[in-house]
């Protein structure tokens, strides 16, 4: 373990966290995908998203000074809260490139630093896919690293696509007045990440080290039709409909995950 970075004074930089997850399925009727908009809003809404969001400000050692919360019509919800740092305790250090500890739209204030999570239930009868996307942003100053919630936040949702993006801006003084632009190694975003869900998950890194830019996509292996159809048992589907109904949602999640449409 290498020795801890003597600063002269606060500790100046920015780490911010992107974290962004979706969630595909089939409801083939109007009803059905009335109902799973339904069912995703009662899943994440406003209470349920601000204990996800109080799980992760304890986690990344801050406290809650202030929430406001809203849910919206016909759908989505907002949370804000208001947190302030405190000192960490402990002898591993918390900027260490290990996973953290495992457990809608909200943010999040620190004094010096903010969280944000927002919502966006989607559906169309075309094909009749239908997505849920949560945005999560965790941008800390000073000791608190956000690294450490991701582990909580894949676990908080079901996360077929997953894309994560971590930068430090900025930079800090040592005692003797040189600049550090980032106090911690990192190789990639993966290492902090248990490794049941490494193996979950097909991942890609593209990092740019030289500016401090992390980012990692994630689209999950395991693929199980009933995890999929809303409404519906897949075993009562006749089985020609049910592998159009597989490759559709396939071919979905491969477009999220490359970020581009397949003919």
């Amino acid at each position: 373990m290498e020795p801890k970075l003597q600063l002269h004074g606060f500790n100046n930089l920015t780490k911010s966290l992107s974290f962004n997850i979706y969630d595909i399925c089939y409801a083939q009727t109007e009803e059905q995908r009335e109902g799973y908009i339904d069912y995703i809003d009662e899943m994440y809404n406003a209470e349920r998203l601000t204990q996800i969001l109080t799980d992760v400000v304890k986690i990344i050692g801050a406290n809650v000074l202030n929430i406001a919360r809203q849910d919206y019509e016909p759908h989505g919800a907002s949370v804000t809260m208001l947190i302030a740092e405190h000192e960490l305790t402990g002898d591993e250090p918390d900027n260490e490139e290990s996973p953290g500890p495992l457990p809608d739209t909200i943010v999040a204030h620190l004094d010096k630093s903010h969280v944000t999570v927002h919502t966006y239930p989607e559906s169309h009868p075309h094909e009749g896919i239908s997505t849920f996307r949560a945005d999560i942003d965790v941008s800390t100053c000073g000791l608190i690293s956000p690294l450490k919630v991701l582990n909580y936040l894949i676990h908080s949702f079901d996360s077929d696509v997953v894309t994560v993006d971590y930068r430090v801006r900025g930079f800090t003084r040592d005692v003797d007045g040189t600049k550090h632009y980032i106090d911690h190694d990192i190789n990639s975003i993966q290492n902090y990440l248990t490794e049941d869900t490494q193996n979950a998950y097909q991942m890609i890194d593209v990092n740019v080290y030289q500016e401090n830019l992390f980012h990692t996509k994630m689209m999950v292996k395991e693929f199980n039709l009933d995890n999929h159809v809303f409404g519906e048992n897949a075993e009562d589907l006749d089985p020609e409909i049910a592998q159009s109904i597989e490759d559709r949602l396939k071919r979905e999640k491969l477009e999220i995950f490359y970020s581009r449409n397949m003919e």
